[in-house]
């Protein structure tokens, strides 16, 4: 697969993957699209070899695996969420003739950067229908809402004060006109409802109603809304799909919830992983910790790229470069240690990818991982790396255009080769 191929997919998988329900539903599309089978958590397994599983967990979470013969798993990790906003119960607000629409953020959200953009709907409702309860995914694909800024001649410090308030400065209007339930009607434009069906509850999500577009004299960068994480979460979707066939144990895990700590029932500091791992160990007869030790996992998550106006808030030798290959993080909160980052070298060398080694400045804090969350619940060799990007957690983001290539390509090499670990000793084949 070209560079030019890739990121053509990935521009149409993030526009597909407007939030965590869509983005599991159009990743299930193409599991199923690649003969993988579906499993249900509430269901008996009957797993067999050579053959290639996915799982989801509350929608809106997915761990896929392909089963070989080796005594260990090669996993990625990445989430699916992104910084947005959610739609509150009770929503509607008429005032001085603009219908807007209460909501609260999900994430750490860069306020200004959604300002004046087109705002779209998409997530998770549930009908009710007499005693039964079955949901939907839906996206409304269409420009709905606005945050409009307020302009300089009504606020003279408005380029000296960026101090959002989120209550007031971050809610959109819809109308101008005052619409009873304006979000049950646009619900019921989206979904062919029966007499007898209610609406009952929803998880509904602002995103940004732009499409990624290339930037540059030649190119060189790519923006786009939510590039945290689908960069990353495609290039490991992509590679899982396309590596070659082997023996290894092959895991793919895009979990929910990141944005927000991880602490749901699907998010990467729950037992979604830890389950799913011992229950093909049972099925396979194998002995869970011997197979955990011999394991390995790549988390995936961007990081802060040099910024072109404010160098000074990267590390004077260890930062990030757009288009210089996937960063290594080594933070000490970063599950990163030399072993793991000697390991992964190894792979983008046999990938032929470049690679940087990032820390962030000390003076400034770096996020949690999701490998590190992850831990808490199994322990597993573990290494933190991704892409730099401008931007983040803006309604739109930057990128290079490479380096999202570079991953897939390593992310493949990752699932393709086996990793055998001695006590002095660690052999890549």
């Amino acid at each position: 697969m070209s560079e030019k191929q890739y990121n053509a997919e990935l521009f149409e998988f993030i526009k597909k993957a407007t939030c965590s329900f869509t983005g599991v539903k159009e990743i299930k599309k193409i599991l199923l699209e690649n003969n993988f089978f579906e499993l249900e958590e509430n269901e008996i397994w009957d797993l067999k070899n050579n053959q290639k599983y996915f799982v989801t967990r509350n929608d809106a979470s997915i761990i896929a695996f392909t089963l070989g013969t080796h005594n260990s798993f090669n996993i990625t990790c990445t989430h699916i969420d992104t910084p947005s906003f959610c739609i509150k119960p009770k929503n509607a607000i008429y005032e001085k003739n603009y219908l807007k629409i209460n909501v609260t953020p999900y994430g750490g959200l860069l306020n200004y950067a959604w300002l004046d953009e087109p705002l779209s709907i998409a997530g998770r409702v549930i009908i009710k229908n007499k005693n039964t309860y079955y949901k939907e995914i839906i996206d409304c694909k269409k420009a709905l809402l606005c945050i409009p800024s307020v302009a300089i001649h009504q606020n003279a410090n408005a380029n000296e004060d960026l101090n959002l308030n989120s209550q007031i400065d971050m809610i959109p209007f819809l109308s101008l006109s005052n619409t009873k339930e304006p979000i049950k009607k646009i619900i019921q434009e989206q979904i062919k409802l029966k007499p007898e069906d209610e609406i009952c509850d929803y998880d509904l999500f602002l995103y940004a109603m732009v499409e990624p577009t290339y930037f540059g004299l030649k190119n060189e960068c790519i923006l786009s809304p939510r590039i945290d994480d689908l960069t990353c979460t495609f290039s490991a979707l992509k590679s899982f799909i396309n590596q070659k066939k082997s023996n290894n144990n092959t895991i793919f895990c895009a979990f929910n919830s990141e944005e927000i700590g991880s602490l749901t029932k699907e998010g990467a500091d729950s037992s979604f992983l830890m389950d799913i791992l011992k229950r093909i160990t049972a099925q396979e007869e194998k002995e869970l910790s011997t197979i955990i030790n011999n394991s390995t996992i790549l988390s995936a998550d961007n990081t802060h790229a040099t910024h072109p106006n404010h160098p000074g808030n990267s590390d004077i030798n260890n930062e990030a470069l757009l288009n210089n290959g996937i960063v290594i993080s080594k933070d000490s909160s970063s599950t990163t240690d030399s072993i793991t980052s000697s390991i992964f070298k190894g792979i983008c060398e046999k990938a032929k990818v470049p690679y940087q080694d990032f820390v962030t400045k000390n003076d400034m804090t770096s996020g949690s991982t999701l490998s590190g969350i992850s831990l808490r619940h199994v322990s597993i060799d573990s290494i933190d790396i991704g892409v730099g990007q401008l931007a983040m957690h803006g309604a739109r983001e930057i990128v290079g255009s490479k380096d999202s290539y570079y991953l897939y390509l390593a992310f493949k090499k990752f699932y393709e080769t086996k990793i055998t670990k001695e006590k002095d000793r660690i052999e890549l084949q």
